[in-house]
């Protein structure tokens, strides 16, 4: 049951070959036995999504069901879901159960999606590696001493071992694309605006954005129609009709233009790693697609400039969490000065008081302009990169990082090394523009992602390139063996 597409689960859910509950079921059954050692879930749901399950079998002998009624989905633990805890990976949110439903579990809802769980995570969404929860490591499901990824580690782990058929993740710097590259499935970042984030924990507001995680690019479209949309009370979200992103799923890719940075072959890049990526654009190139040659000269300012702009957001947005209105609180403190000091530094781990302190000193008198407002100003650099790139080109492909997925451990010493690992993601974010990736090949029996990265609101033609590719591949398919 658990290798079946959606289109192929909605069919026969609609058919009523199958059912909700059977369904549903057998991926409860599947996370107790493999999740305690991928470690991939915070909080499981049995009886939520058992009793979600039954609605939607109502509503399929109804006859009147949507194609996702009745399809499990597991949501990243930084999604709000009304009487369920939502930790965001933290100590300080460890006994916090969310009093309302996030945008996007609303309308999920809304189609009867039963909800497995809730998928572990870097805490507050700061990693590359889902080695940063309170609540432990998650491992790659391909080889259990690599990580999987992160911040979305959890999410990518249970598409990959068939532990739920479609999740939810957000991207902040790379975190729905990297996991996806390290655990071998499929994941887009929509552009900026495209899903709201209204109850998803904030860590940097002007880059977070909420997108599917799934095996292919089909099944990403599927999820991405059903999540994307406007909503009143997200400012950033934008105002449109609700996007169909299936429609162009099998158009032809023949004319298409697409360019490849010169920039993103050079130091650094993993030799296998190139390899895959370069065959991969080989194969685009077989089904008519025309490479062209385009340039992004300020690519390596981007990682300095997010990890001046994230940390300076996250220091604001996380002064909220202080052990008085809700979460984690210190045991006796001696007076309001105690509480708040001691609250915060049990409650937040290393990495999240590392970007504090660093979003702090950013935005603190006599050093806004140094840093700050300079590094706002390579943004604008960044983007205009490009815009002008993609006068030459209908969209740009290349890494998604510059290794297959590291050991873990391995960088827990090294946040610079860490931080790194985003190179090829993060400027995505700082432009707000959509990109995804999917499965493109093993380095070493370790997945390697093809980074499809498009102009604004090209969703559609991400997913179809996507989808074109994988006719004729099979990597998005294939199964860590110990998760057949």
């Amino acid at each position: 049951m658990h290798k079946l597409s959606i289109q192929q689960m909605s069919e026969q859910l609609q058919s009523r070959q199958l059912t909700s509950v059977a369904l549903t079921q057998h991926y409860l059954d599947r996370i107790a036995k493999f999740d305690p050692e991928l470690n991939a879930y915070i909080t499981v749901t049995p009886e939520l999504a058992i009793a979600m399950a039954k609605e939607a079998d109502a509503k399929l002998d109804a006859g009147n069901a949507h194609p996702l009624t009745g399809i499990p989905i597991a949501h990243k633990d930084i999604f709000c879901i009304d009487g369920v805890k939502t930790t965001c990976g933290s100590k300080m949110l460890s006994n916090f159960v969310a009093p309302y439903d996030a945008h996007v579990v609303e309308q999920l809802k809304e189609l009867n999606m039963p909800i497995l769980g809730k998928t572990n995570m870097d805490e507050f969404a700061m990693g590359s590696s889902s080695e940063s929860s309170y609540f432990g490591p998650t491992k790659n499901p391909w080889d259990l001493k690599a990580v999987p990824g992160g911040s979305s580690g959890g999410a990518a782990a249970v598409i990959a071992a068939g532990l739920a058929p479609l999740a939810t993740g957000t991207d902040t710097g790379g975190s729905i694309r990297q996991p996806a590259s390290f655990c071998g499935i499929s994941g887009i970042k929509p552009t900026y605006g495209a899903v709201s984030r209204y109850g998803m924990i904030a860590y940097a507001s002007s880059f977070d954005q909420g997108g599917p995680m799934t095996r292919s690019a089909q099944d990403s479209a599927w999820l991405l129609t059903a999540m994307a949309g406007f909503d009143l009370r997200d400012s950033t979200s934008f105002e449109q009709a609700k996007p169909d992103y299936t429609t162009e799923l099998n158009a032809s890719l023949k004319g298409l233009k697409v360019g490849v940075p010169k920039e993103y072959f050079g130091e650094g890049l993993d030799a296998g790693v190139a390899t895959v990526i370069k065959t991969a654009i080989a194969e685009l190139e077989k089904q008519g697609a025309q490479v062209v040659e385009v340039s992004l000269p300020n690519k390596d300012l981007a990682v300095p400039a997010y990890y001046v702009l994230a940390p300076a957001e996250a220091s604001s947005n996380l002064s909220r969490f202080d052990g008085v209105r809700y979460g984690y609180r210190c045991e006796n403190p001696q007076d309001l000065n105690d509480l708040y000091t001691r609250s915060r530094s049990e409650g937040f781990g290393a990495e999240v008081k590392r970007r504090i302190m660093v979003g702090a000193y950013a935005l603190s008198a006599g050093y806004y302009d140094a840093y700050y407002l300079k590094a706002q100003k390579l943004r604008r650099l960044i983007k205009d990169d490009f815009m002008k790139a993609f006068e030459s080109c209908d969209v740009i492909v290349g890494p998604v990082a510059p290794t297959p997925a590291f050991n873990i451990g391995e960088k827990s010493d090294d946040p610079i090394s860490m931080y790194l690992a985003d190179l090829y993601t993060i400027p995505v974010n700082l432009a707000g523009l959509p990109a995804m990736s999917v499965p493109a090949g093993f380095v070493e029996g370790r997945p390697v992602g093809l980074h499809i990265v498009g102009n604004y609101h090209a969703e559609a033609k991400l997913l179809n390139v996507a989808h074109q590719y994988q006719q004729t591949t099979d990597w998005h398919k294939q199964m860590p063996a110990a998760y057949q």
